[in-house]
């Protein structure tokens, strides 16, 4: 009996260690990696539905850099926190940080064989997971971006550290995708400082991160006109504390300190450029870039027309240490300590003894030995200034830019348009009625264009004496509105030798003068619109709306006129017939009366009414334009002036 109890208690604890293995066996992660059915959510089906932890995760997500080309290759880490801490299965894709559902990008195939790559949404190798569940305490993987994408991407990732015990989108430092005009290697960098929010049960990757808040309480602008020259764009930031891109100057002694913050716009790098003109050429610049994930500094030198643009090459890195830095939500942040004197190609920076225009610029490109563009903003200071004295700087005055522009917009918008058409379509109207012995069609389309020229002359003069050379912004606008100029310059010479009406020559004049005066008005409304691109225009995007309303309607009246004008030659073809039919009297008389032949072309009320309808539309659109430019930027000023 004793015998009985005892094998029958042996079997019962070989079956209990059975149905204990059994229970206890399956505590890694998934053993060939995550499958494609959870790209979405990055959740993994553990156990029938084990829900993700809802601590603090002990991993992070590394990257080489906070700044990458587009079509560039950068390393991306999975770690524990501290470091040694292992860990079995993953996930990893990197994700629009402002549009959380797309995957960008793609990996490469993993070197030593812990990771392969997953095809979500359809797209070959976007996502990553491990390749067995074994311990691990890093992975190392290569990330490409897309070479059609700009902005920001978040890496999120998956971890495991066993089969119920996982982290669901624990977030990388958002990473900034941004145009490169020469690619260039990244070398791996040291790790970031680890910040995540909190988690929240079952939730989809998160993307947030904190953020920099520029308010009232912004500690940069603090002292601002107190113990530092602060100067930012646009124009005016620093009284509201509204800036994009700003700058300060604090002088202590023979100390020279600079500060420069940029916005949340996506750039790549931000500068401070010290001038003795406010004019680009022969300055002495400080770069602050993000790179590798940390700022770093240069020193540049930049030229001027016709090769715009700045060079580290034989200038002096020493001469500037970077005291400060970091870069939070996209926003870089640097504080320099300059040299009092720096000799840079044979030119002398004093800094004490000179004056200097500040040029602060920011943008999104960067090229292989310098920044790129700047294509976010630059605002050269209004006048020279002694870098010691505290003082409240602005802006240059764009008053001469924002005449070029309104002169420009009332030419060609309005006056070459409403000349135009009083050429085509009025020739049979206000017949017999002259001004000075000229019909009054072509008085009033002599006004236009003699107009339209005077402004075209005047803001082509203008503009030259604005910028004093040839743009440097990479934009067809001045080389289309140059080519505008030249014809519109030649329209009135050449009707100074307009053949006689009866002239052999007179159908070639005609038709050289329509395609002459056609083809500028073409090309102006086309410059005008990519004017809307240009950074110093500062023009909003949804003004291409207003200019394609313009040419809407502008289209829409030219054929509503020449309809009109069918049925107007129609009518007079049956006129003339009738006429030709009919008994005539003697000399041309008929029931006693003379005929007429200075009357207007039929339907000529209708035509008169059109105009008068057109001219108000045209004058809307004309004074609507006029204050985009002039009142450029247009949203702050509108705020400004509503006390927002």
């Amino acid at each position: 009996m004793i015998e009985i109890s005892r094998r029958t208690l042996a079997l019962s604890m070989a079956l209990i260690a059975t149905i204990q293995m059994t229970l206890w066996t399956p505590i890694n992660s998934l053993p060939q990696g995550a499958p494609e059915t959870v790209c979405d959510t990055m959740l993994p089906f553990h156990g029938g539905g084990i829900p993700p932890s809802s601590s603090l995760p002990p991993f992070r997500i590394e990257t080489s850099s906070l700044v990458i080309g587009q079509g560039q290759t950068m390393r991306v880490d999975i770690a524990g926190v501290p470091p040694g801490l292992s860990f079995g299965g993953f996930m990893v894709q990197a994700r629009n940080r402002n549009s959380p559902h797309q995957i960008i990008g793609q990996f490469n195939p993993s070197s030593d064989g812990r990771a392969k790559l997953m095809n979500c949404e359809d797209s070959v190798g976007n996502s990553a997971t491990h390749t067995n569940p074994g311990p691990k305490q890093s992975v190392s993987l290569e990330w490409q971006s897309p070479v059609d994408f700009l902005g920001e991407v978040v890496f999120n990732a998956t971890v495991a550290q066993a089969y119920d015990s996982f982290w669901v989108g624990i977030p990388s430092s958002p990473v900034q995708v941004v145009r490169r005009e020469t690619a260039g290697a990244y070398p791996q960098t040291t790790r970031l400082p680890y910040v995540t929010p909190p988690p929240r049960g079952v939730y989809a990757p998160q993307t947030e991160v904190p953020t920099v808040r520029e308010s009232q309480e912004d500690p940069f602008y603090s002292e601002c006109g107190r113990s530092k020259t602060c100067f930012g764009f646009p124009n005016g930031c620093i009284e509201d504390k509204s800036c994009k891109s700003l700058s300060a100057i604090t002088v202590r002694g023979d100390v020279y300190e600079f500060e420069m913050r940029s916005g949340r716009d996506g750039a790549a790098y931000i500068a401070l450029g010290l001038s003795e003109d406010a004019k680009m050429g022969e300055d002495l610049v400080t770069e602050c870039v993000p790179q590798n994930g940390r700022v770093n500094l240069y020193s540049s030198y930049t030229s001027g027309a016709p090769n715009y643009g700045s060079s580290r090459a034989n200038v002096p890195q020493n001469g500037a240490r970077l005291l400060q830095s970091s870069v939070i939500d996209g926003v870089i942040y640097c504080k320099v300590q300059r040299d009092v004197v720096t000799q840079v190609r044979g030119k002398r920076f004093d800094l004490l003894n000179n004056k200097y225009h500040l040029l602060l610029a920011a943008g999104t490109a960067l090229k292989d030995n310098s920044v790129g563009y700047h294509d976010i903003g630059r605002l050269p200071s209004g006048s020279p200034i002694n870098l010691a004295v505290v003082q409240a700087l602005t802006g240059s005055s764009t008053l001469l830019l924002r005449l070029h522009g309104a002169f420009m917009v009332i030419a060609w918008i309005g006056t070459t348009s409403l000349g135009i058409l009083l050429a085509r379509y009025f020739k049979q109207t206000w017949v017999g009625k002259q001004t000075c012995g000229k019909d009054q069609w072509f008085v009033w389309h002599r006004v236009c264009m003699v107009t339209t020229w005077s402004l075209t002359v005047a803001a082509f003069i203008i503009i030259f004496v604005e910028i004093g050379e040839w743009s440097g912004e990479r934009n067809p606008h001045a080389i289309l509105g140059t080519i505008t100029t030249i014809i519109c310059f030649i329209q009135p010479i050449g009707a100074l030798f307009r053949p006689a009406p009866n002239s052999k020559n007179r159908p070639i004049f005609n038709w050289a003068h329509w395609l002459g005066g056609n083809l500028a008005h073409i090309l102006s409304i086309v410059t005008i619109f990519f004017a809307v691109k240009l950074t110093k225009a500062e023009l909003p995007e949804w003004m291409d709306w207003v200019l394609v309303a313009f040419v809407v309607v502008h289209v829409i009246v030219h054929l509503i006129y020449s309809i009109a004008g069918c049925f107007s030659d129609r009518q007079q073809a049956q006129q003339a017939n009738a006429f030709q039919m009919s008994d005539m009297g003697h000399h041309g008389m008929r029931n006693g009366h003379r005929m007429d032949h200075k009357l207007d072309a039929p339907y000529a009320s209708f035509r008169k009414g059109l105009l008068a309808a057109y001219t108000v539309i045209l004058i809307l659109f004309v004074v609507a334009l006029v204050l985009i430019v002039v009142l450029a930027p247009i949203e702050e000023t509108v705020d400004q002036l509503s006390g927002n």
